[in-house]
């Protein structure tokens, strides 16, 4: 059996940038303390959720994939040796900006990047304000732990881009977000066990957990954690994480389960994307 063990975390916001970077750098310590080999912070990790509101002040939390979050953790990465997902707010150039998750390997490399591909624009999820649509399609990229994909929150709610990630060869797929209570609860506890079944891989999604009113004050909403993990055949992976509390799950995944789902369930062989056309014209 191939085992890989993976971390996803879930915290608040501490209500300043450079706490919740030491935050999540002792998260990634106590990751590699306790085994894992790969960790995946929520979306957007460093700064509070700020598509609650539409204030230019927080532009001024993204920077380049080069910048100094990058080099940080992909440092932290290479000392720790554990493959580091990084969802940051990217700055291409100036006034364009990107909701992206960059890919450390366990030896500090940056091995690409995946820009949020799907932008919300709704009540307090305010993101097109902040973020252009991604362009770079859906890489999956070849790590020291096996072939990975990644895929930032609302861009859940889109099977075509789960597919992709699995047609381009994710064994596991990481799915950070921020999500809140309300019409998203059912979708949450249904749309990753659905993505991993359809698509035979490892679905491993961190949420923010919560209430941010320590920035928006009344405004703020709860986030609800429950960060979960789970498996080819859409079981999860270990328990829930908590609904209310700070946590670093860590869990285990048995990567044979990608071949044995696979083979059982031969939902590559029977595509027929020959008859989706409209999917794409429409």
């Amino acid at each position: 059996m191939t085992t890989v063990r993976a971390a996803i975390t879930q915290t608040t916001w501490t209500g300043d940038k450079e706490s919740m970077l030491d935050k999540h750098e002792q998260f990634a310590r106590d990751a590699a303390a306790r085994g894992a080999e790969i960790v995946c912070f929520q979306e957007l990790f460093y700064g509070p959720y700020f598509g609650i509101t539409q204030d230019q002040k927080y532009y001024r939390y993204a920077e380049p994939v080069d910048g100094p979050i990058v080099k940080r953790f992909a440092a932290l990465a290479k000392e720790l040796g554990v493959v580091s997902v990084l969802p940051i707010y990217e700055e291409a150039q100036t006034g364009v900006y990107y909701n992206t998750s960059v890919l450390v390997d366990a030896d500090g490399t940056v091995l690409g990047s995946y820009r949020k591909n799907h932008i919300p624009h709704l009540e307090k999820f305010w993101e097109k304000f902040y973020f252009r649509p991604g362009n770079l399609g859906y890489p999956v990229f070849d790590t020291a732990v096996g072939k990975v994909g990644m895929y930032i929150c609302y861009d859940r709610h889109f099977p075509e881009g789960w597919r992709e990630l699995g047609l381009n060869g994710a064994h596991m797929v990481f799915n950070p977000n921020a999500t809140k209570p309300g019409l998203s609860n059912r979708l949450w506890e249904v749309e990753g066990p659905c993505a991993a079944v359809a698509n035979g891989y490892f679905v491993l999604q961190p949420n923010r957990v919560g209430r941010e009113d320590n920035e928006y004050g009344d405004d703020a909403v709860s986030f609800y954690g429950s960060s979960q993990v789970i498996d080819p055949r859409g079981n999860h992976v270990g328990a829930i994480g908590s609904a209310e509390h700070e946590e670093l799950l860590i869990r285990d995944l048995d990567m044979d389960l990608v071949q044995q789902m696979r083979d059982d369930w031969q939902f590559y062989r029977d595509r027929r994307p020959d008859t989706y056309g409209e999917i794409v014209e429409a």
